[in-house]
């Protein structure tokens, strides 16, 4: 997966791009049809913001995260991006093909 990891009004350090990588890496657990992932931290006032579009085969993937901590942010945004992966993998899995194999093999 080709990450890539963008700031508005932060600067993106290295602790902070490592930290995205490592918290990112959970999601090809879960599917191993991405193809990339853009993150955008962004910091607005009191409020830390981090987006993330993943691009997956056959769909794309939005989620967005507010919290007063960057690190917050960043982990509350992995948790929507793992469900919302898990959710596309379950779309594409067609779970009827097992239960006709079983009826065939009758």
């Amino acid at each position: 997966m080709q990450l890539s990891v963008t700031g508005h009004h932060v600067e993106i350090t290295a602790s902070l791009r490592s930290y995205v990588e490592k918290k990112l890496e959970r999601l090809v657990r879960h599917s191993d049809h991405l193809i990339d992932a853009h993150c955008v931290l962004t910091v607005e006032k009191l409020n830390q913001r981090a987006e993330t579009t993943l691009h997956l085969r056959g769909e794309t993937v939005h989620a967005l995260a507010v919290h007063q901590d960057m690190y917050a942010a960043i982990d509350a945004l992995t948790d929507k991006l793992e469900r919302l992966v898990r959710k596309h993998k379950e779309k594409i899995t067609d779970h009827h093909a097992a239960e006709a194999q079983k009826g065939a093999r009758v």
